[in-house]
Formats: structure tokens, sequence, C-alpha cells
């Protein structure tokens, strides 16, 4: 069993895995469940002919004639039912047949069985509620997520980091967003207006139909997708700009959350569930961007020329890559191991506190004896030496984040920029970590 948000590849992952085997693929839809038995058998009859000359009364007597076809022809699968949640919202009962179904009849034929779904609620509720029918049924389960940042230099044939960081600052790690922006390379600003700004884009509402997609639709949560991407990150703030209350926001932020379109974070050295300080975000880059260019603007774009709707796409790109690549950074830190003359850090996070300096980036040794702050610094051009001695003397300027423990440790000090000029890199105050370092560091 799989599930995964709308795009990640999983119907893709799944044809590509029955390539070369005898297997059954049916994708459902949003139809009558007689006629989802019906498309269904019509999937079957590519492998057992005949099989669609009967009208099934329901989901039991098609898997039983199933199970009767794949013992007389010696037939093991796999059967791949994808988008599952389409079933299981026009019939309810069908969780329960299935469950008797692979309890018994298709285990004892040994039919494999693949059930995939972008529902991520429904799907994750299926397999890890302990009261569903399928529960405990899964010998494997897991989800599909957004693709490394490092294999986008492989999917728009781009040659440099810093091209691969403003790519991904765009796309995220969407398969879908990656295939559709090829063509164009290492020419983000075509792709975003030809794909996203332009009314006419095939991307242009694509966050509403992420959401209205799914089951149960989450089109109400609109808003809050909004208000989050346009800079409110605080609960309190959230709650005040949509006129609630915070208290009814909690199962909505959730969901956005299970989505894996909102993150929550919370500061270095503080535990996870702590919301003294925590402070929510768009997580997906691609998200980020629409909510930030074309949601304020839809009925400027609508009429827009061209160099309008860029003008529009570049006031807003520089922050939007600048805090794409904090995030990519503080993501690269385990893997960067080589870079740190072996040393091998924990994951990394930033570090907020009042009116105290910020941290881009904070990391222990996985042995505990050093710490890691370090400075993500975005820039178009490559650093000199003289923007890194200024940069580094910034960071230690800072001091050390107030509520983090610093007792008995070494201070490691990191620069992340693009790109440096030559020989720029060398300094033994600090490590210099450019894109290429960082995205060849996310590419498992």
């Amino acid at each position: 069993m799989l599930w995964g948000r709308r795009r990640v590849g999983k119907s893709r992952l799944l044809l590509e895995w029955l390539e070369g085997t005898d297997g059954i693929y049916f994708v459902a839809d949003q139809s009558a469940a007689p006629l989802q038995r019906s498309y269904f058998a019509t999937s079957v009859a590519t492998r057992f002919p005949g099989f669609d000359a009967v009208t099934y009364p329901d989901w039991r007597s098609a898997l039983d004639r199933l199970t009767a076809e794949a013992r007389a022809g010696g037939w093991h699968g796999p059967l791949v039912i994808d988008e599952f949640p389409y079933l299981v919202a026009s019939d309810a009962s069908l969780p329960s047949v299935v469950q008797n179904w692979i309890d018994k009849p298709a285990r004892e034929s040994g039919l494999k069985v693949v059930l995939s779904g972008s529902s991520q609620r429904m799907m994750q509720g299926l397999v890890l509620d302990s009261t569903a029918p399928l529960y405990g049924r899964a010998t494997e389960s897991f989800r599909v997520d957004p693709l490394p940042a490092g294999h986008i230099a492989e999917a728009l044939s781009l040659k440099s980091g810093p091209q691969m960081a403003r790519a991904y600052a765009a796309w995220g790690g969407t398969p879908r967003y990656w295939e559709l922006a090829e063509p164009f390379g290492a020419d983000v600003e075509g792709a975003v207006d030809a794909l996203v700004l332009d009314p006419l884009g095939p991307l242009h509402h694509e966050p509403d139909r992420l959401l209205l997609e799914e089951t149960p639709s989450a089109a109400t949560l609109r808003p809050l997708l909004d208000v989050v991407g346009s800079g409110a990150h605080r609960l309190s703030e959230i709650a005040g700009r949509l006129g609630q209350p915070a208290t009814s926001l909690t199962r909505s932020i959730s969901r956005l959350q299970e989505l894996g379109l909102v993150r929550r974070e919370t500061p270095f050295g503080l535990p996870e569930r702590s919301s003294k300080r925590s402070l929510y975000a768009i997580d997906d880059p691609f998200i980020r961007m629409w909510a930030r260019v074309v949601a304020p603007h839809r009925s400027l774009l609508a009429t827009a020329p061209r160099a309008a709707r860029l003008a529009i796409w570049e006031r807003h790109r520089q922050s939007l890559e600048s805090q794409t690549w904090e995030d990519l950074c503080r993501r690269s830190v385990p893997g960067l191991s080589t870079a740190f003359a072996g040393r091998e850090w924990g994951p990394a996070q930033r570090h907020w506190r009042g009116n105290d300096p910020e941290f881009d980036v904070v990391a222990e040794s996985l042995d505990g004896t050093r710490l890691l702050l370090g400075e993500a610094k975005w820039s178009a051009t490559p650093a000199t030496a003289e923007d890194l001695q200024t940069t580094y003397r910034r960071l230690v300027a800072k001091g050390v984040p107030g509520d983090v423990n610093v007792i008995g440790r070494e201070i490691d000090y990191a620069l992340f920029v693009p790109a440096t000029t030559r020989h720029a890199r060398r300094n033994a105050d600090y490590t210099v970590i450019t894109a290429d370092d960082v995205m060849g560091a996310l590419r498992e």
C-alpha cells in the first residue's frame, strides 16, 4: 500500500514497476460504484478476456470472479488499484470487502495486490488506524514524497548548483512540475511565465485543484493556505487575519501539514511538540511561489501582458530564492560530512528567540561535542573573499543562541553561498558551502 500527495509520481512509479510483469493496472475515478466496477472489469479483461462481459452487482462478486480466473490461469498478479479512495468514497463497505478477500481468497491464491491513493488522510487511516478493516493487512506500506532536490539537475538538464537551486525554488520536488518545466531547461523565468503566471498555463490554478481533488475535498482550506503564504507565521497572527479564534484552526492546519503543504517549525533545541515559539510556513516551494506571486495578483494577471507578469515575478523572485536556499542549506547539513573534513552532523534547524539575533543554520555533531552555526546568504553573483569575511564577522557578532547549551562544545562556523570567486573558499576560521555542495548532498 502506498500513498502521497498528488503529482509526486505514484502512478508513474507503479506503471514503471509493472513494466515487464503480467500485472493489471486499474485507476479509479470519481464515478458511481456500478460504473467503477464496469471500468474495473474492462481493465481486468486486458488479462482475462471476457471478464467485462458480465455486470457485477457488487465488489465481492467482481473480486471472487477475479480469484477464480487467477487460480485457473495460475496468475499471481500483481493487481494494482490506483486512487483507491475514490472507490471507498462511493462504497463505504469496500474496505471490509477487500479485507475479507485479502485474508482468504487472495492470500490462498498467492495474489499480489497493491492499493494506492492520493487522499493521504484516507490511505493512512486504512493502514494505521487500528479500527480500520485493512489495518495490519499490508506487508509493505509507505508514503511517496517529493523527489530530493539534487535530482532536479537530471530532470531539467542543469549544469550548476546555483541553477539547480533557482529551479527548485520554483518547482520544488514534484515530478509533474519538473516534467512540465523540462523543455525550458535553465530558463526558470520563461517556464514560470508560461506554466504559472499565464492564466492559460497548466499550473495557474494548481493549488485549487490539489485541494479540490482531495477526498474529502480540502477546498475550504484555501484561505488558510493563502494567509500562511502571505507571511503570517504565528498561529495568533494567522487567526487574526482570518477573523477566527486560534483554537478553531488546529484541525485545519493539521490537515495542511498532512498534505505536505504547510510545516510547523520550532527553534533548534526546543522539543518538537513545544508550541510556545512555533511558526508555520509553506513547505512546498512551488506552493510558496504561487501564494506569493499568483494568489494576490489573480485579477492583474488575467489581463496583463507578459512583461507585466514577469515584473510581478521579479519583485518576489529574490526573496523566494533566498527562503528556498535557507531550507536547502539546513536540509543538506547531515549529508555534508565531506565538506566538514569527515565530521558528521545531525539535522539542522533555524533558531530564534524574541529580539535575539536569528541563526539560519544550527546543528549538533553526532558525538555531541560540537555546535554548527551557519549563515545562508543568497546572491546572484559569486561571493568574493571580502564578502565571505564580512558575512563571517556578522555571524560571529551574533554570539551563540541564548537557550542552547554550548558548555564544553566547540563552535564551528559555516557560510552557505551559491558560489564563490576563485580561491575565496580558503579560510581556517569557517567552512564555505556552495550550491554545488548543497545540491550534491541532497541526492538521497
